[in-house]
């Protein structure tokens, strides 16, 4: 990714930083990630990185020099899907993979459902 003197303020400005193929990826990936969100879920750069937000942090992801990466914010979800992710390299709370080989946006949006539930079961143990 181009380093900028200023970090981006917002996921468009994020996403012009961005050199090709990874940034049609990003494209892709926040596509997948909207279309399996609540409607009252938010875009926001939080970390230096695109995040959604709903009831909580939900799913960031962001372009590095020689890969891409998901992060579904904790490793629950990781582990959840352990079996669809094994061709991709995971860390506790990280998805890497090549800038032009994402997950399928099926499994993102699986990934996604998957981390708007626990928000909603974490919201609702605080009440």
């Amino acid at each position: 990714m181009k380093k900028a003197i200023f970090p981006p303020r917002t996921v468009d400005e994020y996403l012009e930083r961005v050199p090709e193929p990874a940034r049609t990826t990003l494209t892709r990936i926040r596509a997948a990630i909207r279309s399996a969100v609540p409607p009252e879920a938010t875009e926001a750069i939080s970390y230096q990185m695109p995040m959604f937000k709903y009831k909580g942090l939900l799913f960031g992801y962001a372009a590095f020099t020689n890969h891409c990466s998901l992060f579904p914010m904790g490793s629950a979800v990781i582990a959840t899907f352990q079996k669809e992710l094994a061709k991709f390299e995971t860390s506790k709370g990280t998805i890497r993979f090549p800038v032009d080989q994402p997950p399928s946006a099926a499994l993102i949006k699986k990934m996604v459902k998957a981390r708007v539930a626990l928000n909603e079961q974490k919201q609702q143990k605080k009440k």
